[in-house]
């Protein structure tokens, strides 16, 4: 299922997301040279409705081209097209597919082709010792541009606060491309903001840009004052059986329209998430990276509502239903101290 090129296919850069299936025909590792030879590896589309991973490589791309139509880069790269069919519809993932970050070397061995197609990837790259790895996303709900890191190492977090002042670190869920990396290279995963947002590409482009220029990370770990940590402790989803909304819909869990707005901030315990059908019960599921359940740790029941029972930091709330089931309802946190070798004196 993998195709892999030296080269940018004609009339690449000039084509949107929706139209890389016609052109490609389906995933697509372009390695691209550079007067570094050690490559920046950067992933895209890997869900096929965030589109700002490609569109501001394409146009970094296309801005460094000469007008003899050479491209000169400063560092090798090698840019992994992913889910270009769900892309060619807009959408995260077709019917029947499976989560394109979901399937790296880690996860559950049950995704088939697609599992296999990642692990190439990554022993690919493997052999040709990249930099460093960024695979670029948008959001569905409302959140601040942050940086996922999945160990707290040091040009890790130096990759990490490059990006964003927020860090997110996290190790479940597995079988994300950040993870498979980690054990190769400096991995982040970026959160560039809503579909549509131009700050978002423009913020991608020159973070791309400005990797594909350095040298090397720095070896010492950042000061503390340089970002904010935080750890994702659970992850809290709607069961199948469960029917929910958002006003005026009547349903098991009528979720508070609002809930956007709650993303990044330090929740006290009694927030209310939305309204509760009688005798429904909870009507979410939240569990740790162990897969144990926190539901009742993390939720309660008041009269009709459904309340936080203890302070977290939501993250990814969306009012997007499709993305709530496919996905989760959101991921919950905990302001995280930052490793003792960081903390300024």
């Amino acid at each position: 299922m993998l195709q892999q090129l030296d080269h940018l296919p004609e009339g690449l850069l000039e084509t949107p997301a929706p139209g890389l299936e016609a052109l490609l025909g389906g995933p697509t590792l372009i390695h691209l040279p550079g007067q570094r030879r050690a490559p920046l590896f950067v992933s895209v589309l890997l869900h096929g409705n965030e589109t700002v991973g490609w569109e501001a490589v394409r146009a970094l791309l296309a801005a460094r081209l000469t007008r003899y139509g050479a491209l000169r880069l400063p560092r090798a790269l090698s840019l992994f097209i992913g889910n270009v069919a769900a892309a060619a519809h807009g959408v995260r993932r077709l019917p029947g597919q499976p989560d394109y970050n979901r399937v790296w070397p880690g996860a559950a061995p049950d995704h088939g082709p697609e599992q296999l197609m990642m692990a190439q990837v990554v022993e690919t790259m493997r052999a040709r010792a990249p930099f460093a790895s960024v695979d670029l996303h948008n959001n569905t709900g409302r959140n601040p541009h942050y940086a996922c890191v999945n160990v707290l190492e040091p040009r890790t977090l130096q990759l990490a606060s490059l990006f964003a002042r927020t860090l997110v670190y996290f190790t479940s869920p597995t079988g994300v491309q950040s993870q498979a990396f980690t054990g190769i290279c400096p991995a982040v995963t970026l959160e560039c903001g809503k579909v549509g947002e131009q700050g978002g590409v423009d913020h991608a482009r020159e973070f791309v840009g400005a990797l594909l220029q350095l040298a090397e990370l720095p070896a010492r770990l950042p000061a503390a004052r340089e970002f904010d940590l935080f750890e994702t402790v659970a992850r809290a989803r709607i069961p199948l059986g469960v029917h929910f909304g958002f006003p005026p819909e009547q349903a098991d869990l009528v979720l508070d329209p609002a809930l956007e707005q709650l993303n990044f901030c330090e929740l006290p315990a009694g927030m209310a998430f939305g309204r509760v059908r009688p005798g429904k019960g909870l009507c979410v599921e939240v569990h740790d990276a162990e897969g144990r359940d926190l539901s009742a740790q993390f939720f309660r029941i008041s009269g009709e509502e459904l309340l936080l029972r203890r302070p977290a930091m939501p993250s990814m709330l969306t009012r997007n239903e499709v993305v709530i089931r496919q996905d989760c309802l959101c991921y919950l946190m905990i302001r995280r101290e930052p490793p003792l070798a960081v903390r300024d004196d």
